[in-house]
């Protein structure tokens, strides 16, 4: 993964952990106001400063961890979300105020669901099941110390709600590492429809590589040359010229009708590796038909071109087919310059004529269109 796209990833990662803990904290303040009720309603029982002081600790804890997330320090976490700790010290807060609550404990009870319910759909199942054992343990050594105190106004109310809180984690425990299931499989098949679109992508990488070249030489062929020529065309400054050459093989039917069409594809696949170790990178060559190529040299001026194509035809003259006896290998080549304004049939049509007149020129060289123009 590239450096910009790891990046643009975890900022899109801390947004969504933002937004997640910008929930949490408004329950939070939520808590708060219901604390307030409990306190004015003299539900709770602890001193006032006691009240001030746990307060204090919700606001600082929530400080906490947003420092850590705003300053990126949780992405250095197994866990960037930070749940577990969120968590743990919801539970934590939850519990000492249970500790001072009586005749609402029954009430408050649900608060223990709502802060597991946080973490359902991140925890792992085993660091749920703790979690949920950290608030059932805690609330029962609440009811067993008032109980050891003689404070327990309704023993079998409090029975029954360590009972009814035990099945309820139980449940959601067994909900949680259901969910984290339902997740593992809906990961593991997008993994799966990932590895099949990358696969997918390469098949048509692979179709338009099949579609856009010559089966034989590995070239280029002419629909996409042409294609690709009238895109350059397109964008050519009007300052720029281009080189366009065709290209000939001599003599080519005869080295089929002596030496058998293998030969010949032998041959053509020999000028096919010459050419392409003579070109620059950015050059474009295609087979435009039969024995027939197509050269485009983009940025190229007439000096240019003529001496790209002297230096592919001496090469080509030297060359020697594997597996193919013949005397002598050779081509004619044809060429003219593309302006910004050019029609590209127009200037095939004045490459073709060229091409023409080095034919007839005894073949085994080159001519230019602007030449018969006194260009």
């Amino acid at each position: 993964m590239s450096s910009a796209k790891k990046k643009g990833t975890q900022k899109a990662l801390q947004s969504l952990l933002l937004k997640r803990f910008g929930m949490a904290a408004a329950t939070y303040g939520l808590t708060l106001l219901l604390f307030v009720v409990l306190v004015v309603s003299d539900q709770y029982q602890g001193e006032l400063s006691t009240a001030l002081l746990c307060a204090g600790l919700v606001i600082f804890s929530q400080l906490v961890f947003f420092g850590i997330f705003i300053s990126g320090t949780n992405l250095r976490f197994n866990d960037p979300s930070l749940t577990e700790p969120q968590v743990i010290v919801a539970l934590g807060m939850h519990t000492y105020l249970m500790y001072h609550l009586h005749s609402a404990r029954g009430t408050m009870l649900v608060f223990y669901l709502l802060i597991l319910l946080f973490g359902v759909f991140q925890l792992a199942p085993r660091v749920f099941a703790r979690c949920a054992a950290l608030a059932f343990f805690g609330f029962a050594f609440i009811n067993l110390w008032d109980g050891f105190q003689m404070r327990l106004a309704d023993p079998q109310l409090a029975a029954l709600q360590v009972g009814v809180l035990a099945v309820m984690l139980v449940w959601l425990s067994l909900f949680a590492g259901y969910v984290q299931a339902l997740r593992q499989r809906m990961r593991q098949r997008r993994f799966a429809l990932q590895a099949h679109q990358d696969t997918l992508r390469g098949m048509m990488r692979q179709l338009e590589d099949l579609v856009a070249t010559d089966e034989l030489t590995g070239l280029f062929n002419r629909r996409h040359f042409l294609r690709l020529a009238a895109r350059e065309l397109d964008s050519l400054d009007p300052d720029r010229q281009h080189g366009l050459a065709l290209i000939d093989l001599d003599h080519f039917k005869r080295i089929n009708d002596q030496h058998g069409h293998a030969s010949g594809d032998r041959v053509l696949q020999t000028f096919a590796t010459v050419a392409q170790a003579c070109l620059r990178d950015g050059d474009v060559l295609a087979r435009y038909g039969g024995e027939e190529f197509v050269l485009l040299l983009p940025n190229t001026d007439a000096d240019q071109l003529t001496a790209c194509c002297e230096r592919l035809r001496e090469a080509f003259a030297s060359a020697e087919p594997v597996g193919v006896k013949v005397h002598s290998i050779s081509l004619s080549a044809g060429m003219t310059l593309l302006e910004a304004g050019d029609d590209l049939d127009e200037a095939l049509h004045r490459a073709d004529q060229a091409l023409y007149r080095a034919k007839h020129s005894g073949r085994n060289c080159c001519h230019a269109a602007w030449e018969s123009s006194g260009a």
